[in-house]
């Protein structure tokens, strides 16, 4: 029996080592780290909302003030948005530090420290949050949104040809095709006495369809069970409270880790679609195309070039098939939205359309001439900023101004914040008046860098 027991001792002290190993680990990533980066961000002159780790300010972020109903339309929308910024900032000022778990977030709604921000280091002391990259790693895999450095200039040089503008100009009659069809059959609903129609979904399957037809030669009917996998990705990611920077929030709580194999599966899902569509394309070698694929899948023009691998491929597919249709279709909803409420400015905008194409259809060449359409789109995304932030992270410690911004710490510029701010922008600041930018952006906004 007693040599028995001599015989698992060593596997029992593997184990208990491994277990205090793991404790140890915890309590450094829980604990003993952040406060360690709480107490040198403070000595950099820092300070912001205290922290309760290991879950930071999250606990203080869900608690959300009931929304007061309001049946009239309003654009201040930053404080129903973002209420523990706004309260936040009546505390700390424009700049301070919060936590999303054990991360620390440095908050930014001062115009001029994005501008010292930007011109610090010429911006290579700044990479995408480490946090960020892991947590989305299922939607943007490691495509251009996500990578950095060298790797982010080999994506951009790639794909820099497909927003050129002969090749924009050869997308407009796929633009006009598609929004044609959805408005035919919008009015067909009408004429069968449908009373309402849910513009933004609608808007969304189009801007889809203009994607997968423009970036990767595919109809909307071939993708699009690519296109719910992605937004299905999309609900789990962001519309669940998720303790995003809380370590091993995956396995320590039954429903994360749900939600953590939903998102593997889907991922693997997404991965095995994109990589099909992607082997079909090159099986094809007689088609030679100009889209976002036929650019990705071409040859280096040099040995300092390299092809992209297959997983680089799919993941910056996944990147444009679903930022390239996200952004476009949440600005034309608003644009939509905000014309519904202000008539004079659908009559402004018709007169407009109709004298610069003369009834005929529009085209490339008539673009420079929409001038207040320009202006209306300026303020809906003034209103209603498609992405509401900006996020980046310190690789090295950056002289900010008078402040030292420590390595490790992320940046959240909050850009609702900046486009609503009447210091920027005058007491007007949250009415619809696209007239503000009849002068340009510069002219609209009191600060170069209030607007992003």
């Amino acid at each position: 029996m007693g040599f028995s027991c001599l015989q698992h001792l060593p596997f029992a002290m593997a184990m208990v080592l491994m277990l205090c190993f793991f404790l140890l680990n915890l309590v450094w990533l829980c604990w003993l780290s952040p406060m360690k980066m709480k107490r040198r961000l403070e000595k950099k002159g820092f300070k912001g909302p205290p922290p309760k780790f290991p879950f930071g300010n999250i606990n203080e972020m869900r608690k959300r003030a009931p929304l007061a109903p309001n049946s009239l339309i309003n654009h201040d929308i930053h404080a129903r948005a973002f209420p523990y910024f706004a309260q936040w900032r009546k505390s700390y000022g424009d700049t301070f530090v919060y936590w999303l778990g054990t991360e620390p977030f440095l908050y930014v709604a001062d115009p001029e420290f994005v501008k010292l921000m930007n011109s610090s280091m010429g911006g290579k002391g700044w990479g995408k949050p480490s946090v960020f990259k892991h947590d989305r790693k299922a939607m943007f895999g490691k495509g251009l949104l996500m990578v950095e450095g060298e790797e982010w200039a080999h994506h951009r040089q790639t794909v820099a040809p497909f927003f050129s503008s002969g090749n924009l100009k050869a997308m407009i009659d796929i633009m006009v095709d598609s929004t044609n069809k959805m408005l035919d059959a919008w009015s067909k609903l009408v004429d069968s006495g449908t009373t309402e129609i849910d513009v933004e979904s609608e808007i969304t399957r189009s801007a889809a369809e203009i994607i997968a037809r423009a970036s990767f030669g595919v109809s909307y009917e071939n993708g699009k069970d690519i296109f719910k996998m992605l937004r299905a990705i999309q609900q789990i990611l962001f519309k669940s409270q998720r303790p995003v920077g809380v370590p091993y929030n995956g396995i320590l709580h039954l429903r994360n880790l749900r939600k953590a194999v939903q998102l593997f599966l889907l991922s693997k899902q997404v991965d095995s679609s994109f990589l099909k569509l992607v082997n079909d394309r090159r099986s094809n070698t007689d088609i030679q195309r100009t889209d976002l694929l036929g650019l990705l899948l071409r040859d280096g023009t040099s040995e300092k070039e390299r092809r992209f691998t297959s997983q680089e491929l799919v993941d910056e597919c996944k990147t444009f098939f679903f930022a390239g249709h996200e952004t476009t279709s949440l600005a034309l909803s608003w644009t939509l939205m905000l014309l519904a409420s202000h008539v004079e400015w659908q009559k402004e905008l018709r007169e407009e359309v109709m004298e610069a194409t003369k009834g005929e259809t529009l085209d490339s060449n008539m673009l420079p001439k929409l001038k207040k359409m320009g202006w209306v789109m300026k303020e809906v995304m003034r209103l209603y900023p498609s992405g509401p932030n900006v996020q980046r992270q310190a690789r090295e410690d950056i002289q900010i101004g008078d402040k030292m911004v420590p390595k490790g710490t992320n940046i959240w510029v909050d850009i609702v914040a900046l486009h609503h701010d009447p210091r920027l922008w005058g007491e007007d600041v949250n009415e619809f008046k696209p007239q503000r930018f009849r002068e340009g952006v510069q002219e609209a906004c009191k600060h170069r860098t209030g607007v992003l």
